[in-house]
């Protein structure tokens, strides 16, 4: 079932530029006057190809996000979830609040919630990819710089990035003095300390220690009359520290050993039963700072990392060696069934003697998960600026995933009544290579091509299983894979301040494997219990506009792109049992476009505004999955057709889950110089995501409705910056709306962040 592009968002990008481009034309008149300093934007410079350019000249569509942005749309305490939508194309979410972010680009993703889950899009933290996803949520303090990379980057970053990556890049240290203090407080007890500093610690050796501690007070109560040892929920408790030594005895050689860990302790995500109507909307009086659970909720994780990065400069040449150790910690319980009573004022026709004891389940489950990770790389790229410019390398990469499925009884107290386990070993190298040509002053080209070898090794058993279910006997699988990804691009000067490009991208998914047992049916066939998808594979074709207007007071890039996945991994989420399965779908497809804009409209005022249409589509006409427990309650839209006694959906056409059409995002800073080098600014910024389905089915009632969410931050500052203090609010507009569920039968879902405020105070030096 197909929607189109939402109205107003068409609008509003007509009357962004209809807006700024007279402004822009009079910022222009009002520069060329005689003595006139008009203000200018930075140039941007990006690591897309491994080495720093101006974003201007990559063909790829990047996006960074810095600076003064950077500080403001995190400044409630948010975990990283921030991002969403504040890069075209970008949404990311989370089933299991801080620990586990999902991400997707261009609509592409996986709503897959289990441990070992792969997903399209990878991050990247100063040059280490992060590959298990309870590594992926690190928080963002003392950071240079987020690059948002959209579209396959299978060349230079490897397996697992078809849809793209998010790449994150650390401040180094350096033998200058500096650092920064930063200190916030807001609504519900709301903390955010911060802070680094660093310097030269002698003649060749120079250091940078970074810290943040966020905390935030039990929000939510919890209106159980039972026995849960929680009364409050939603806070939390999140410090993470990083540490770095930069040896560069001469410009030969350079070695840069960082370390970094942290520790989050807090509740788990927060599901709400009975809070959807047919129409997908919350219930009327839905009360955000109240819950009925019958269950623990709870939330632990534990990371620590090392990084070693060497650099030898030969001349023509230089070589990287980059070196890394991950491990993670993680347990995370919750009352998955989200409530502990039922009433039937949306559905009148039902008998309330289908749903025994109400919505109480006995769905309280825990997961916990020990994560290993190593990686090392070798890199040799030229240097200089020649016509010629190549760089190759090696790459390997090794992970152990362990992971323990718990269930309890909530009717008996607690008490475990199934537990299951798995391990997953993940073994994987490629061969890359990429050159540049430079076939004049005005066009050049790049290419690159990577092998790769990928290979996991499963096993998963269940020792006792929920409801007096048999034990499940060890389940192995060993899937395998080996693939060629690589691009093709051309970049076209076509003026001095404008460049064309075109560019065509392979990008490839390992095999993933799902075997969630704690909750399977022993009757199925182990290749029913645990599944495999074999590995997909994503061809792009993108074609942009990067363009520096008006004397660089402005900046435009554009991009199109329309792309096909073969045998599209997909995971089947939830329903009435709880159990994940993974399928191939013959084709995926993705098309749509991309603009980011930048611009002083005056020397006191700075606007920026990105959009992206994403149009998604699963393209198997025989394909089915399992619905909610009722389809017609539900408001399922797709056809149904029965199989083997069960009814499903066919989901050929339906778009991706997680996949808005739109997001837009919007800011606007206008500064007041005031005496002695101070000034007072306003800022605010905008996100917005359109409708999404939360399931491979298109359902009304399981589909989150477009959510608007607005910041505003009013400053003052002085001695150049120096020194600031600043009060702030975050969901300004107070918009609550689901932005996930779970298909039981009790119409669960969770919601987005609540309405925050406070006062913040940075100095640096």
């Amino acid at each position: 079932m197909r929607r189109h592009p939402t109205s107003p968002i068409r609008h509003a990008l007509a009357i962004a530029v209809a807006l700024a481009l007279p402004s822009l034309a009079a910022a222009q008149a009002e520069g060329d006057a005689p003595g006139t300093d008009a203000r200018t934007l930075d140039t941007v410079n990006v690591t897309a190809t491994r080495r720093s350019e101006d974003a201007r000249e990559v063909p790829i569509a990047v996006s960074a996000v810095d600076g003064e942005k950077l500080d403001v749309i995190r400044s409630g305490g948010e975990d990283i979830r921030f991002l969403a939508s504040r890069v075209p194309s970008l949404n990311i979410e989370s089933s299991f609040g801080r620990a586990f972010p999902r991400f997707y680009i261009r609509g592409l993703g996986n709503t897959d919630f289990d441990l070992n889950a792969s997903q399209p899009v990878s991050l990247v933290y100063d040059e280490v990819v992060y590959e298990n996803v309870a590594l992926k949520g690190f928080p963002v303090f003392d950071v240079d710089r987020i690059e948002v990379l959209r579209g396959p980057q299978g060349t230079l970053f490897g397996r697992n990035t078809p849809a793209g990556l998010v790449k994150f890049e650390s401040v180094r240290p350096e033998a200058t003095t500096s650092g920064y203090g930063r200190l916030g407080y807001g609504r519900f007890d709301t903390a955010n300390l911060e802070g680094a500093v660093g310097g030269a610690l002698g003649d060749a050796l120079a250091g940078r220690a970074s810290m943040l501690y966020q905390r935030r007070g039990d929000w939510v109560r919890n209106t159980f009359a039972g026995t849960p040892r929680e009364r409050a929920l939603e806070g939390y408790e999140d410090m993470a520290f990083r540490g770095q030594l930069l040896f560069g005895g001469d410009e030969a050689f350079e070695a840069l050993l960082s370390l970094q860990s942290r520790r989050l302790e807090g509740t788990a995500r927060l599901f709400r039963a009975n809070i959807l109507t047919p129409e997908g909307r919350l219930v009327r009086d839905f009360d955000p700072r109240r819950v009925s659970i019958d269950a623990r909720n709870a939330q632990d994780l534990d990371t620590d990392g090392a990084t070693l990065r060497l650099r030898w400069d030969f001349g023509g040449a230089t070589l990287h060696s980059v070196s890394s150790w991950n491990q993670a910690s993680l347990f995370s319980r919750g009352d998955i069934d989200g409530g502990s009573a039922y009433t039937f004022d949306f559905f009148p026709g039902i008998n309330p003697g289908a749903f025994p004891d109400g919505a109480r389940f006995p769905a309280d489950s825990g997961d916990g998960s020990e994560v290993r990770q190593y990686t090392q790389e070798l890199r040799l790229a030229s240097n200089g600026e020649g016509p010629l410019r190549w760089q190759g390398g090696l790459y390997w990469f090794k992970d152990r995933a362990e992971i323990d499925s718990f269930s309890y009884d909530t009717f008996a107290g607690g008490t475990p009544n199934a537990y299951a386990f798995q391990r997953q070993d993940n073994t994987a190298w490629a061969a890359f290579a990429s050159l540049d040509w430079a076939l004049s002053d005005t066009l050049t080209l790049r290419g690159g091509l990577r092998y790769t070898e990928d290979e996991k090794r499963f096993v998963g058993e269940r020792v006792f299983g929920a409801f007096g279910a048999p034990p499940i006997a060890p389940i192995r699988v060993n899937p395998k894979a080996e693939d060629w990804s690589g691009d093709l691009a051309a970049t076209w000067a076509v003026h001095e301040d404008v460049n064309l490009y075109l560019r065509v991208a392979k990008g490839f998914r390992a095999p993933s494997i799902q075997g969630r047992l704690a909750f399977a049916d022993a009757t199925l066939a182990p290749n029913q219990l645990v599944t495999v998808a074999q590995a997909e594979e994503v061809l792009s074709y993108e074609a942009g506009l990067k363009a520096a207007l008006f004397d660089n007071r402005a900046r435009l890039n554009l991009s199109v792109f329309d792309y096909t996945i073969e045998d599209q991994q997909l995971t089947a989420v939830g329903g009435t049992a709880n159990f994940n399965s993974l399928l191939n779908a013959d084709k995926g497809k993705g098309r749509g476009f991309e603009l980011d804009m930048e611009a002083y409209l005056s020397d006191q005022l700075l606007v920026t505004f990105g959009t992206g249409y994403n149009r998604t589509e699963i393209r198997d006409a025989g394909l089915a999955v399992a619905t909610c427990f009722n389809a017609a309650v539900c408001r399922v839209t797709d056809p149904l057709v029965v199989r083997n006694g069960v009814t499903l959906a066919l989901i050929d056409g339906n778009p991706l889950p997680q996949a808005p059409e739109w997001t837009t995002n919007l800011t606007a800073r206008y500064g007041i110089p005031l005496a002695n080098d101070a000034e007072f600014y306003v800022y605010t910024d905008w996100a917005y995501r359109s409708a999404i389905n939360f399931f491979l089915y298109e359902s009304e009632v399981y589909r989150g409705r477009a959510l608007l969410e607005g910041g505003l931050r009013l400053g003052y500052s002085w001695e150049l910056g120096k020194y600031e203090v600043a009060a702030f609010g975050r969901n300004i507009l107070d918009r609550v709306e689901a932005v996930g569920g779970i298909d039981f039968n009790n119409l669960t879902g969770f919601i987005n962040e609540p309405r925050t405020w406070g006062v913040e105070f940075k100095a640096s030096f």
